[in-house]
């Protein structure tokens, strides 16, 4: 890497964490240090939480169910309140029926460290690190089943306050003592503890058996957004940090080969074009060469002024996908890697520019023109517009 491409990349990293500093200051939560506005509708609070002091309802029988999957998957997020809500769900599932959308990537385990349903994984109910924001999780399968709609499940790794908060031996501590607090004031779990790998897997085992037909990890990776010269890792064992998210994903793959299902990961966009882990441990050749799909997030409002010689590549929403999304071809091709599919994040969200159709579809053109079929929208508030996507065939 040349030293003025690294300046970019340190500089790059600088104003992500300024976003996220700028987003928690208005309440905008985050997807991986990636803009988002994942909001539980106020309506939807009220009426479906379920405290922990009530007793936990029987959880409804679920079995496997089998799907055709897509030939090409076309995907938008719905968090597990949107998933479960009697009001928002439905207009999920039009709105997909309407477009040339075919898939949707649900919320299992989120970056609060709460699953989004009444799990029977043992640890779990132990920390009660769930809550009702599903309802009824077969309901829910019948009817993306009846609407021909392919799930994913969402499963956030080490940014896990909850659990760090109930096992802080777990957690990431502070130097000075106590635990470890990003910018936002939440705690993570060390990505060094084999315990928590295998709490995650069970978590993934369960939702494969409910109906969900890919898991996709997000947040795996270590810490950032804070001070990370503080950060003690309690079972840090001399490992770099890139091995320790590659033994993770390659351990995933192992324990989940048997379900015969896609592993999916979330990285940086950054990570396509830095010959480096960022600090974070994601280095991107060694994350493709250990998952099915990976999935970088190259939304365009988070690269800087100078970002492939773009002035502002927020406002180049074409040429900074096609940018970035032709580095991480060009990287898996440079290792020989035949296997793994890009599947990208694009943005369908307006941070310092209005993100419309016009949008929209500059980034779904530049991923074409590379001949990228499948993406992934990430809408923080999960309100999707059909005037904005194309329609159905």
């Amino acid at each position: 890497m040349t030293k003025k491409r690294l300046i970019i990349v340190i500089v790059s990293l600088v104003v992500i964490s300024l976003i996220g500093w700028f987003c928690f200051k208005n309440n905008l939560p985050l997807q991986d240090s990636q803009a988002s506005l994942a909001a539980t509708p106020a309506d939807e609070l009220e009426t479906e939480s379920t405290s922990d002091s009530e007793p936990a309802p029987e959880e409804p029988s679920v079995k496997k169910v089998e799907w055709i999957k897509p030939e090409v998957i076309k995907g938008v997020y719905a968090t597990g309140w949107m998933a479960g809500s009697e009001k928002w769900f439905p207009r999920i599932v039009q709105f997909i029926n309407e477009t040339e959308v075919n898939s949707l990537v649900i919320d299992v385990k989120d970056d609060t460290g709460t699953l989004s349903y009444i799990s029977q994984v043992p640890l779990v109910d132990e920390v009660k690190s769930r809550q009702r924001k599903i309802n009824d999780p077969q309901k829910m399968f019948e009817i993306l089943k009846e609407n021909n709609i392919y799930p994913i499940a969402r499963v956030v790794v080490f940014k896990d306050p909850f659990m760090a908060k109930a096992k802080p031996e777990w957690a990431v501590k502070d130097i000075n003592g106590g635990l470890w607090k990003d910018r936002h004031g939440l705690n993570w779990v060390d990505p060094y503890n084999k315990q928590y790998w295998d709490y995650i897997i069970a978590i993934c085992k369960e939702a494969i058996e409910m109906g969900f037909q890919e898991i996709q990890f997000d947040y795996v990776r270590f810490t950032s957004d804070g001070d990370v010269k503080r950060c003690i890792y309690p079972f840090n064992n001399g490992n770099a940090k890139e091995d320790v998210i590659m033994e993770f994903l390659q351990y995933a793959r192992t324990e989940l080969k048997a379900y015969d299902i896609p592993i999916s990961a979330d990285i940086f966009g950054l990570t396509t074009s830095a010959d480096a882990d960022l600090g974070i441990g994601q280095r991107f050749e060694k994350i493709a060469a250990n998952v099915d799909i990976v999935c970088p997030m190259v939304y365009p409002s988070h690269y800087i002024p100078g970002n492939f010689g773009l002035k502002n590549p927020n406002l180049a929403p074409y040429e900074t996908v096609f940018r970035s999304v032709g580095d991480a071809m060009k990287r898996l091709e440079e290792t020989g890697n035949t296997n793994t599919t890009i599947r990208p994040w694009l943005q369908d969200f307006s941070l310092g520019s209005r993100y419309g159709r016009e949008q929209i579809q500059a980034q779904i053109k530049a991923l074409n023109d590379l001949g990228i079929k499948e993406w992934l929208f990430w809408n923080p508030s999960c309100r999707y517009d059909t005037g904005k996507y194309n329609k159905a065939n």
